[in-house]
C-alpha cells in the first residue's frame, strides 16, 4: 500500500486520501453510464479518510478500482446517447470519462472488474434489506435477512488531493497545542525535544504541499 500510494504523490506529498462506496449504488439491470449520469455534481462514494470535508472538487492524482458491474459495452441505445458517458465503448472508458469530467487535469488511473465483493461469512453482515443477493439497490425490502447478500458491486479509490491540506494542518496544530515539556513520561519514552519540533516542522511542510491558493490564508492564521 505504501509504494501504492507513492505512486500518486508527488510535488513533496506523501499523504492519500481513501473513498469506497460499499456498496456501490447501482440498480439491477441499469449500465454504468445511467449510475454515474446521475452523480454528475457529486461522486456517489464516501470518505474514509477523517476529516470534516465531505465533498473534493479538485484532486492532483487518483486511482479508482470498480468491481461487479458487467463488463458488456455500456450502451445500445439508438440515436443520440444522452450523455457524453453514453457514447463510451466500455465500462473503462464510461469510468474514466466520469474522472476526467469530475476532476480535469487530475492524473487518473481506473480499473473495472467483473468480479463482485463476496460477502458470505465471515464477512459482517451490516446491509440494508433493500439490497438484493447481489448486492444491488431494490425499490422495497427483500424478504430475505441481510444475512442473505452473497455479493456486492463495490468501488474504492485513493485520491491526492487539495482537503489534506486541511486534514495536516489540523493535526499540526493539535500536536502544538499542549506543553509537552510538562509531560515527564513523554520525553522518557525516548522523545528528544528537538525531535519532536523537527517532526511538527515536517509536518506543517507536508501540509503546505497540498494548499492550491483558496482559503490557504485562513489555514495558515489558524496553524499561527
Amino acid at each position: 500500500m505504501l509504494h501504492f500510494a507513492d505512486s500518486l504523490t508527488f510535488s513533496g506529498r506523501k499523504v492519500v486520501a481513501a473513498w469506497a462506496a460499499l456498496p456501490f449504488p447501482a440498480f439491477p439491470g441499469s449500465s454504468l453510464p445511467d449510475i454515474l449520469s446521475a452523480h454528475q455534481q457529486d461522486v456517489p462514494w464516501k470518505l474514509l479518510s477523517s476529516w470534516r470535508e465531505q465533498k473534493v472538487s479538485c484532486c492532483f492524482a487518483q486511482s479508482v478500482v470498480l468491481r461487479g458491474i458487467c463488463q458488456e459495452k455500456a450502451t445500445s441505445c439508438l440515436g443520440q446517447p444522452p450523455s457524453p458517458l453514453h457514447s463510451c465503448e466500455s465500462p473503462e472508458q464510461v469510468l474514466q470519462q466520469y474522472l476526467h469530467t469530475l476532476f480535469p487535469g487530475a492524473f487518473s488511473t481506473s480499473h473495472v472488474l467483473q468480479q463482485p465483493c463476496h460477502t458470505q461469512a465471515p464477512f459482517p453482515q451490516f446491509f440494508s434489506p433493500l439490497l438484493t443477493r447481489r448486492g444491488f439497490l431494490a425499490d422495497k425490502a427483500q424478504g430475505f435477512s441481510t444475512a442473505g447478500v452473497e455479493s456486492i458491486p463495490v468501488l474504492a479509490a485513493l485520491q491526492s488531493c487539495p482537503g489534506l491540506h486541511s486534514l495536516l494542518s489540523g493535526l499540526c496544530r493539535q500536536l502544538r497545542a499542549p506543553d509537552v515539556r510538562r509531560w515527564s513520561s513523554f520525553f522518557t519514552a525516548g522523545v528528544e525535544q528537538d525531535d519532536f519540533q523537527e517532526a511538527l516542522e515536517e509536518l506543517r511542510t507536508l501540509a503546505q504541499c497540498y494548499e492550491t491558493g483558496f482559503g490557504a490564508d485562513e489555514d495558515e492564521a489558524d496553524s499561527d
